[in-house]
This record gives structure tokens, C-alpha cells and sequence, in this order.
């Protein structure tokens, strides 16, 4: 199992600046020295999407454009992130902000949480399950194991696409979205698992980035000191940005355009975690004078894999498939893609096994080949079936590689060699790295041979992997300590960037994507399955084709595909191939799909000088103080427009008013009251007494979001009415 672009495990570092352009191909040069103005790549699967922007953001460092610490290049998982992080290393550009969103948004939180909230902040919690089932209790709700797991998903998503609990139902009916219970239920454990949060005084992940999201609104200083420190962004998966995350990067940008981002529009398969590509599809609309280059140079897959990946794209049908692009195999030719029919599952589950165990045998390394399914339930049979066969595996997605007792072992014993080493009789006869490691690593278990198999052989299975990854290292840098390769483990488990286990990977299609194998196995590729049975609409439709075209994608150089006729032995013979096959496999029929060419490769230069579409920010006059007139710079009495010192005329009584309806919308929505509005934003409007949206818009802190939401509740308490109707007698 490796990343998805094929490279020197440890190469060495360019010597300048253009050394690091060579060896890209145009588009990818055009991507690395395109480094001023909005930046659009459209890179389909097995282009290099990667290499170029690593190579953009190192070749902007090493000639002295772009400084280290000005960069901030965000992804969605870790591992995204850490393997960045070491390319950037291996180009010499070092000092670059690689993370996720949430890690980079974590990171501000802490920082700037006792200027912008005071005092501690709370806890962050991992896991949110037996938090929503506290709620689910709590509502007298009783839930089952899997709609837990389905609640859950349904919070996440009202989060990322900022929906409060009151309007749930609303959002979840106009998304199209299949709910696990009644959408009224939902809303009402949504609503009790906020509570329960306050209650418990802990956030969740989607908490960091709405918090985040509400201090850089409403705190213009802590937003320009971010802005200071970053001048240069880069988004890796743009096609999976939730709206959320949307509103982060803005806020983050303000009104500049140095942003470069990447994604391909026929890899969107998350659009159930609130995840949409309309922002990779409406850049330019956006950005109007934004360079769009497009990657279309397949230097992973075969000829013979890349034309079935064309071909489910050419019966595409949606907005995504209008932006598709076709690839073009830089490979020489291979086998074509077999495809096989087995009567029943374990049927299926025992051909690929004797297959792989073939494939190993001719000499394929068993990490070099992948079966991928559409669900994890799919996982036991071929579990089952590959341990018949003698095959070792490994399931994606399970205990992380550094995470395992066997491999925390083995690094504090290689540390204590490290820092001991020469009081130790176990190295008196290691004369190089690869051999300091094997001797060291015989004392935890790993031997020359493997022994057979269970969890005796997974244990061997990971020390082997550390000692291949002495080899390495030791290959790539000679001269290399103990103490440096204690450093190297170090760093990777810092990124979760676990060296190769040589077992067959076992992983469902969504954990795949970013990954590629020499040999991959489609299996379970029938109607029900693929596309799923609850996939209903033409939209979930095309995203389970999509989902299968990033399993096609996967396959450097082989690829099976099958399916079977019934799930049991003596079973009724009633399923069929996967629709998305029709006309691609052999001796099946066409469908009516579009087949028009999709996109070829090339550069789109925008309009020169031309900038976002979005209204320019008007250049502001100094803010003055109302009372004094002495100019205004500090953030908090900009939004007041008077100096802290200047006397106040605010309405007192109105003050409280204010603050008790804002206590009751915090309580509604399930957010921190200052979220709603700062307690200077209600000082600033009792002060002023808005008569109309006009007047209320022009107080600082009072955004159109909020003025659509708050301004009418705000202007009727201004005027002396109850929200809820009725006049104030005071």
C-alpha cells in the first residue's frame, strides 16, 4: 500500500531552485510556477496532483518568493498531511504548514482562546458516540448500535453545514437525505447532545471549526494577526471541502487571492459528510482572473485500466460529470481488467484468494495487492477466505500502524540502543543500520522467517515492516545512526505515516481513495451493492459511480472485477452486474449515457487583472471616535466607535434585554452565546438604538448572515417590543 503518486522512498534533496521543476511535465511545470493570483488544478486520478503542488510550494521557497512560514497547505487526514510534510522536507522546503483543516483551526483556537473567550478551553473530545447516546437517553430515544452510528453522522453533517437543531428537519428534507429515525427526533437528541456538551464543559471536532469560524468573524484583530501570519494557502481535495470549511478559508484569505487549490470533481464520494464540489466547480466563476491548469498525464494506471476508468465517466450524468476529465495512460500496455461471475459470495471470497495466492507465489508482494468492497460487512468473508489460503492481510482502517503494542515496544527498545547502545551485547556483531535493527528487533520477536500465521504472524508483520524501513533509510542516507532512524519512526508516527506491511490490504472504497495498489480486486460489483440499495436519486446514483471509479482508479496494472449471483451457497441465482459495467464489460449491452470526450489537459488563463467576482472591499475612512474624535485601532472599540475611556449613552435597561434574548438563542441553537453576537456587538447596538437594517448593518460584528437570522429579533427589541410579541412596559 503506498501513496498515490509512485517515488524514492528517500531521495535526495535538489540542489536549487529550478533543479526542482525538473522532471515535471508541462502542466505540472505550469502548476509549480504559477505562484501569484488564484490558482485552479484540476487534476484527475494518477496525474501527480501531489508532486505538483509540493514542487509549486518548494520551488516558491527556494528562489525567494514565498517564505516557509507565510504557507499554510491544508487536506483532510493526517496522513494527507504528514506525507506532504516529508515531501516538502525531501524538496528543501522545510518550515511549511502542511495540516489539516481542523489541526490548523485547533491550533489558532488554543492560541487565541484566552484573548478572544478567557479562561481554560474545554476539553476535546475524540469520540462523540457515547455522547449522542447520552442524549439519546436523556430524550427517552432508545437507539440501536447502527442508529447511533447513523445519528451521529446526521449531527456531523448539520455542523459542517452549519445547521442548528431547530432547522434540521428543513435542511435534511431539501438535501435529500435518508434519515435513520424521524427528522424531529433527530433535531431533538441534536439539541440535547449540545447540552450535554456544555453540561460536561467539552467541544468536538466540528466545534473547533465553528469556534474558529466565530472568532475571526467577530474579532477583526485576532483575524488580521492570522492573515499576517499566512499570505499564501494551498487546499489539496478541494472538491471536498464542506461549507464549513468554505467559510473557514475565506475568513483566513480576507481579501486577498493567493490561494491555490486542487481537486478533481469525479472523486467527490463524501457528499454524505456535507462535502460538495460546487466551489471547485464555481472558481473561476469566483475568480475570474484565476489560472485553471488541468492534469490529465495517467502516470499510475495501465492503458487498459485508464480506458474503463474513461468509460464509467463517459455514462456520467451531472454537473460533475460536465467538468469530468479524460485521462491519458502514460504507461506501456498491460492486461486487460477480468471479469468474473461466481455463484454465491464465499464462491467469490475463495476465487480471489486462490488468485492472490497465485499472484504471490509468481513473485507480486502481498502489499502490492488490494481487495476493495463497497462495505465494511463485506470484510469477514474475505478475511475468512484469505487465512483458508494461507494469504496474510491487513484491514485499512483498523488500529493504526505506531498505535500497535508490538511497534511501541520496538521503538522504545531501538531508543534505548539508540542512547545505550554500546554497553549492549546484542550489537557487538551488528556492523551497519539494517543489521543494529535486526539484532535489536530479535529481542521483540522478528525473525529471519515469518512464522505461519494469526496473531503471531501480524505481530512478525510489523517488526518486519520497521526492519524494510532500516533498509531503506540506511540505503538512502549511509552513514545513518540508530539515533537517526529513532528520529525518522518518530517523525512518521508524529504523521501517521506507517511504513509498507506485507500483507494484502483489505478496505472498503471510500478508505482507499488516495491510495494505489499493483494489483486490485472490485469484488461485490452487483446491483444493491454497487450502487447501494439506498442510493435513490440521480445524484447518490452518480456518486456510487464515482465511488467505483476511484476503485478502477487504484489498479496500476491489474484489475478483477466480480460479482455474484446470490449472497449464500444454494441461494436464489436473482442479482446482476453492477449497471455501471453495461457496455464496458464483455458481452453486455450499452446504456444511453452520455459519450461525449471530457476534458483534455492544458492551461486557462484568466482575465489579466481581473480578481474575484464578488464585490471589492471598499476602502474604509479611519475609524474615529464618536464622542472624541480621536482615530479608533483597537478591535473593540472600532465596533463600539468610541474610545474605552469616552463616556457611554448606552441604554442599560436595553443592554440586559438584549443579553437575556441572546442567552435564549444560544441556549436554541446549541452555540456559545458569543457566537450569536459579542457582548461589544450588544453594547454597540444598545448604544446606538438601530431604527432599521440599515442602521443595524452598520455596527460592526453585525454581518448579513447575522442581520438575516438576528435583525429582525434585535430591531423589534429596540423598539421596546417582546420577541414573542406584546411592548415593554419599562
Amino acid at each position: 500500500m503506498t501513496a498515490a503518486t509512485h517515488s524514492t522512498l528517500f531521495p535526495q534533496v535538489p540542489d536549487s531552485a529550478d533543479a526542482v521543476l525538473d522532471g515535471l511535465d508541462p502542466e505540472q511545470r505550469e502548476v509549480a510556477t504559477a505562484l501569484h493570483g488564484p490558482v485552479c488544478v484540476l487534476a484527475g486520478a494518477g496525474t501527480g496532483k501531489t508532486r505538483a503542488i509540493t514542487h509549486r510550494i518548494a520551488y516558491g521557497v527556494r528562489a525567494g518568493i514565498l517564505h516557509p512560514s507565510s504557507v499554510l497547505a491544508v487536506t483532510f487526514t493526517n496522513r494527507a498531511a504528514g506525507e506532504m510534510r516529508g515531501r516538502l522536507r525531501q524538496l528543501g522546503a522545510g518550515g511549511v504548514q502542511a495540516r489539516t483543516f481542523h489541526s490548523a483551526a485547533l491550533r489558532q483556537l488554543q492560541y487565541f482562546w484566552p484573548k478572544a473567550i478567557g479562561g481554560s478551553m474545554p476539553r476535546l473530545v475524540d469520540r462523540k458516540i457515547q455522547l449522542v447516546a447520552d442524549a439519546a437517553a436523556a430524550c427517552r430515544i432508545r437507539l440501536d448500535r447502527g442508529e447511533l452510528r447513523d445519528v451521529t453522522a446526521e449531527i456531523e453533517w448539520s455542523k459542517v453545514t452549519q445547521t442548528v437543531p431547530a432547522d434540521y428537519a428543513p435542511a435534511a428534507a431539501k438535501a435529500g437525505r435518508e434519515t435513520p429515525r424521524d427528522p424531529a427526533e433527530i433535531a431533538q437528541i441534536y439539541s440535547a447532545y449540545e447540552d450535554v456538551k456544555r453540561e460536561r464543559a467539552v467541544i468536538d471536532f466540528e466545534d473547533v471549526l465553528l469556534l474558529t469560524v466565530a472568532v475571526l468573524q467577530d474579532r477583526h484583530d485576532i483575524a488580521e494577526q492570522v492573515r499576517a501570519q499566512y499570505q499564501h494557502f494551498v487546499v489539496d481535495e478541494y472538491q471536498d471541502v464542506s461549507p464549513l470549511q468554505q467559510r473557514l478559508l475565506e475568513l483566513w484569505l480576507g481579501d486577498r487571492d493567493s490561494l491555490c487549490v486542487v481537486g478533481d470533481a469525479s472523486q467527490t464520494i463524501y457528499s454524505f459528510t456535507g462535502a460538495t464540489p460546487d466551489h471547485l466547480l464555481d472558481f473561476r466563476a469566483r475568480h475570474p482572473g484565476a489560472t485553471v491548469v488541468k492534469l490529465v498525464r495517467d502516470y499510475r494506471s495501465t492503458p487498459q485500466v485508464v480506458h474503463l476508468a474513461n468509460g464509467l465517466l463517459a455514462q456520467a450524468k451531472g454537473r460533475a460529470a460536465d467538468h469530468r476529465l479524460e485521462l491519458v495512460s502514460q504507461r506501456a500496455p498491460g492486461p486487460e481488467p477480468v471479469y468474473t461471475e461466481y455463484t454465491d459470495e464465499p464462491a467469490e471470497a475463495e476465487g480471489a484468494a486462490r488468485r492472490i495466492r497465485e499472484l504471490i507465489d509468481s513473485g507480486v508482494p502481498a502489499s502490492e495487492i488490494a481487495i476493495l468492497f463497497r462495505t465494511n460487512a463485506q470484510s469477514e468473508t474475505y478475511e475468512q477466505a484469505l487465512a483458508d489460503a494461507g494469504v496474510p492481510y491487513q484491514l485499512r482502517g483498523a488500529e493504526r500502524f505506531f498505535d500497535r503494542p508490538e511497534v511501541r515496544k520496538a521503538g522504545v527498545a531501538l531508543r534505548g540502543a539508540a542512547r545505550f547502545g554500546g554497553n549492549d551485547s546484542l550489537l557487538d556483531d551488528a556492523v551497519d543500520l539494517p543489521s543494529q535493527v535486526r539484532a535489536v528487533l530479535s529481542g521483540e520477536g522478528w525473525t529471519p522467517q515469518p512464522p505461519g500465521s494469526g496473531a503471531v504472524r501480524e505481530r512478525w508483520e510489523s517488526l518486519a515492516a520497521l526492519v524494510n524501513l532500516a533498509q531503506d533509510f540506511a540505503a538512502a542516507k549511509p552513514g545513518a545512526t540508530l539515533a537517526d532512524l529513532v528520529a525518522e519512526l518518530d517523525e512518521r508516527a508524529n504523521a501517521q505515516h506507517a511504513p509498507t506491511v506485507q500483507g494484502v490490504t483489505l478496505a472498503s472504497l471510500h478508505s482507499a481513495k488516495g491510495l494505489e495498489w499493483d494489483v486490485v480486486f472490485l469484488v461485490g460489483v452487483a446491483e444493491g451493492m454497487m450502487p447501494i440499495t439506498y442510493a435513490k436519486t440521480d445524484e447518490q446514483i452518480e456518486e456510487e459511480r464515482r465511488l467505483l471509479y476511484v476503485g478502477v482508479t487504484r489498479a496500476r496494472e491489474r484489475l478483477h472485477i466480480s460479482w455474484s449471483l446470490s449472497r449464500s451457497p444454494g441461494g436464489r441465482p436473482n442479482r446482476r452486474p453492477s449497471r455501471f459495467l453495461d457496455g464496458l464489460r464483455p458481452g453486455s449491452t450499452g446504456t444511453t449515457g452520455r459519450t461525449a470526450a471530457g476534458s483534455t489537459g492544458g492551461i486557462e488563463r484568466g482575465i489579466p487583472g481581473t480578481r474575484r467576482s464578488a464585490p471589492r472591499r471598499v476602502q474604509r475612512t479611519p475609524a474615529r471616535c464618536r464622542v472624541c474624535g480621536r482615530t479608533l485601532t483597537d478591535a473593540g472599540e472600532m465596533k463600539l466607535m468610541r474610545c474605552d475611556d469616552c463616556p457611554s449613552d448606552m441604554n442599560e435597561s436595553l443592554y440586559e434585554r438584549l443579553r437575556e434574548w441572546r442567552a435564549d438563542q444560544a441556549r436554541r441553537s446549541g452555540q456559545p452565546a458569543f457566537c450569536v453576537f459579542t457582548d461589544r456587538t450588544l453594547m454597540a447596538i444598545a448604544e446606538t438604538t438601530p431604527d432599521d437594517e440599515h442602521e443595524l448593518a452598520r455596527i460592526p460584528g453585525v454581518g448579513m448572515r447575522k442581520l438575516n437570522r438576528y435583525g429582525a429579533d434585535v430591531l423589534a427589541i429596540c423598539a421596546g417590543q417582546f420577541v414573542g410579541g406584546g411592548t415593554d412596559q419599562d
